[in-house]
């Protein structure tokens, strides 16, 4: 597979490759270089509220498909083991519920809540027998607030990736949060999933693609701040439209700020607005198919539908189409790389600077 550079002066760099969005040979290898090697949101700490509970999951169907399981154990610890049996490789847990140990319903294989091995029937005499081995692996598990990741082989620590997130949003009420799981939404798109990230990172398109979003935010103080291993975008709210009231230690309180749009590479966004925080997840399908997932956490109700954080549904379905018009566009013959605009596409750059990073560490 051959290495791609993008020029880390903006005003100099070309775009990624047009075939970074259209190779499945691309896609493929994005799955070890990229995916496996960094966080993903695996859901919330109210899936294993109790010691006991436990949440299997599958992590970035369509790429990994890598068996999960979520559990808080007797020490009141949760924690992300593989769901894959050490006997034979069954799964060892069909669907979320509560347990005292872990059994494999296949040959009756155990295992206490922490993964360790228990028990086994019919093993009588076998040598060297139980060994670390025959435990479920645990894969590595971070948090911030209530929201969980995991990173099955990660190049980076989850303390330095959410570090931002911590410091800008520290003081806001996230422990009044609730899940509206009937507000949660899923969207397929038929495009591939970094073209949807190059559109979530970037203002330049609100003018000319959201009507709506335009009236509220005010595009000349749109922000963006690029970090280690993500970027945090301003949206700031026009004369009387809903903004945070910020204490007057915070940082940007002399700003009216509509929304914080986190993304965290490569594929989670913490979306934060006066009503709460919309967590979006990005599982890509294929190489021209993307899963989104609009997973809502409300404080306060009553600003829902207001301002930037309101019609969401509206603003998906308009980055859907044009996002689509993109994938049909990248393939063709007469197209292969363009160029950025320093003053709004600062992100997109960004992103694609870790992509190339990533995707030619493999290959090196």
């Amino acid at each position: 597979m051959e290495r791609f550079e993008i020029d880390p002066d903006i005003h100099v760099a070309q775009t990624l490759p047009a075939r970074i969005y259209s190779d499945p040979d691309m896609f493929r290898a994005q799955w070890e270089s990229v995916f496996a090697r960094t966080w993903h949101y695996a859901g919330h700490a109210g899936l294993v509220s109790v010691p006991g509970q436990v949440h299997p999951f599958v992590l970035m169907p369509g790429t990994l498909n890598e068996p999960l399981l979520l559990v808080r154990d007797t020490g009141d610890r949760i924690r992300c083991l593989s769901n894959v049996c050490t006997h034979r490789g069954t799964l060892v847990v069909e669907g979320p519920g509560h347990a005292q140990q872990l059994r494999c319903r296949y040959h009756g294989r155990r295992f206490t809540l922490d993964g360790r091995f228990h028990s086994m029937p019919e093993f009588e005499g076998t040598a060297n027998f139980p060994s670390p081995k025959d435990d479920l692996p645990e894969v590595a598990l971070g948090s911030w607030e209530r929201f969980l990741l995991v990173a099955l082989a990660p190049a980076m620590p989850i303390a330095d990736v959410v570090a931002p997130l911590r410091a800008r949003l520290g003081q806001l009420p996230f422990s009044a949060l609730s899940f509206d799981q009937p507000g949660a939404r899923e969207y397929v798109v038929s495009a591939n999933w970094a073209l949807y990230i190059d559109n979530y990172l970037e203002g330049f398109h609100i003018p000319y693609v959201h009507a709506s979003l335009a009236q509220t935010l005010d595009y000349g103080e749109y922000a963006v701040e690029l970090q280690r291993h993500g970027v945090l975008q301003l949206g700031i709210a026009k004369a009387g439209e809903p903004a945070f009231a910020l204490p007057p230690a915070h940082r940007d309180h002399a700003r009216r700020v509509a929304a914080y749009y986190f993304w965290l590479f490569p594929t989670t966004m913490f979306n934060v607005y006066p009503w709460g925080v919309s967590v979006n997840v990005v599982t890509p399908l294929a190489v021209d198919r993307t899963r989104v997932s609009f997973l809502p956490f409300v404080w306060d109700e009553t600003k829902r539908e207001q301002g930037a954080g309101g019609a969401l549904d509206r603003v998906e379905r308009e980055d859907e189409a044009v996002v689509e018009a993109v994938q049909r566009g990248v393939r063709s013959r007469l197209y292969d790389r363009g160029r950025y605009s320093p003053t709004r596409e600062a992100g997109v750059h960004h992103f694609h600077r870790l992509l190339a990073e990533f995707m030619n560490h493999s290959m090196s």
